[in-house]
């Protein structure tokens, strides 16, 4: 299952996010929204939000920071994987 984040370069939150991955060892793909439109474009179609952060953890998407959200759904990715 893959985890990623649609970021921007100046997002506080997106910051956060990031650092809460590193911190808990979580591999992630890093994809800067405002760098790459085509990529702006698909965050919004999955997610509906022009918004960021945008975190896909694997088919569960999650716009935002939320911090509760984003454990739920990394301890379901564990728990598959287990």
């Amino acid at each position: 299952m893959q985890v990623k984040i649609y970021t921007t370069p100046t997002c506080p939150y997106c910051k956060l996010a990031k650092s809460y991955m590193k911190e808990h060892g979580v591999d992630f793909e890093e994809i800067d929204v405002a760098a790459d439109s085509d990529a702006a474009q698909k965050m919004v179609k999955l997610s509906g939000q022009m918004g960021v952060p945008v975190i896909g953890v694997g088919d569960q998407v999650i716009v935002g920071w939320n911090k509760t959200a984003l454990e739920e759904a990394l301890g379901a990715k564990k728990a598959k994987a287990a």
